[in-house]
């Protein structure tokens, strides 16, 4: 079992959960962190710390020194991929295996590897010596954070294709995987492309209906036009390709639910869990 994990992009939705799995499986934890880091305080605490920056591949060298895995998130919004080439080396110069969260859209064929983005890290890890694991989740369930704002103020939630209809995954059970991948004896995970997802298939329409259930509210869903809500992805930091492709794929989604996997259960021995249960977990956010 390996003694010794990295996990970047640590302070995001999924490596905190990552962080504390690996804490109670024994492992030592690393955490790879910006310089002032907003989200510092979701670290827990016994994790080590390591400040470095994926665009800058030198500033990794302490935090791989003596690692034995790394569980890889890149966060494509804020960071160029034009260093991923070296970080791989990097990686694979100092370690044995790697997880790498990838994307659904890898696995149903509609990411291509020249777009730079998931596909293309895959091919990186594909070309090494590591034990590598790919994590080809749906959307996280935390992405109904993004409604938050709304239902505080009104309880009328405006976004595109109320009717797509999702298999979201709760971040923990990706990050628990993860971490049954990286820490597990033998190689029955290495050349696994997992297609990582949620128990139930529900629109988006339907996961706000369940957050007014949960907080005792009645909310309303507004769809908004295709252009309207591009304009506003773009606008607000999305890069147009990546707001095309998720209008487009949300558009798909009302036509033909979004395929579905019992592999959180079967990797870790329990069920996945629901939307209903994640928005249980945040229901202060929406109040």
């Amino acid at each position: 079992m390996p003694q010794t994990v990295l996990v970047t992009a640590a302070t995001g939705n999924v490596g905190p959960h990552a962080l504390a799995q690996l804490l109670e499986a024994g492992v030592t934890a690393r955490a790879l962190v910006l310089k002032d880091d907003p989200n510092i305080g979701r670290v827990p605490e016994g994790v080590e710390l390591f400040e470095g920056d994926l665009e800058d591949p030198d500033s990794l060298d302490a935090a791989l020194e003596g690692v034995d895995a790394v569980f890889l998130m890149w966060p494509f919004f804020t960071t160029s991929v034009e260093t991923a080439p070296a970080v791989v080396r990097k990686i694979e110069a100092a370690a044995r295996r790697v997880v790498l969260v990838s994307s659904v859209g890898v696995h149903i064929g509609l990411e291509r590897v020249d777009n730079n983005c998931h596909a293309y890290l895959e091919e990186l890890l594909e070309d090494t010596a590591l034990e590598w694991t790919f994590l080809r989740t749906t959307g996280f369930q935390a992405n109904a954070l993004g409604f938050a704002g709304q239902i505080r103020n009104g309880g009328t939630v405006h976004f595109p294709y109320g009717a797509a209809t999702r298999t979201s995954v709760h971040e923990a059970d990706v990050a628990a995987v993860a971490v049954a991948s990286l820490t597990e004896r033998g190689t029955a995970h290495a050349g696994q492309k997992y297609l990582v997802t949620g128990p139930l298939a529900e629109s988006q329409e339907e996961q706000v209906r369940i957050i007014g259930e949960v907080i005792g509210r009645e909310l309303e869903w507004r769809d908004i036009e295709h252009q309207a809500a591009r304009d506003a992805m773009v606008g607000a930091g999305w890069p147009p390709s990546y707001a095309d492709g998720a209008l487009d794929y949300f558009r798909m989604l009302t036509t033909e639910a979004e395929v579905g996997s019992t592999v959180v259960e079967e990797v870790t021995g329990r069920p996945a869990r629901t939307f209903r249960e994640w928005a249980l977990e945040h229901t202060a956010v929406f109040r």
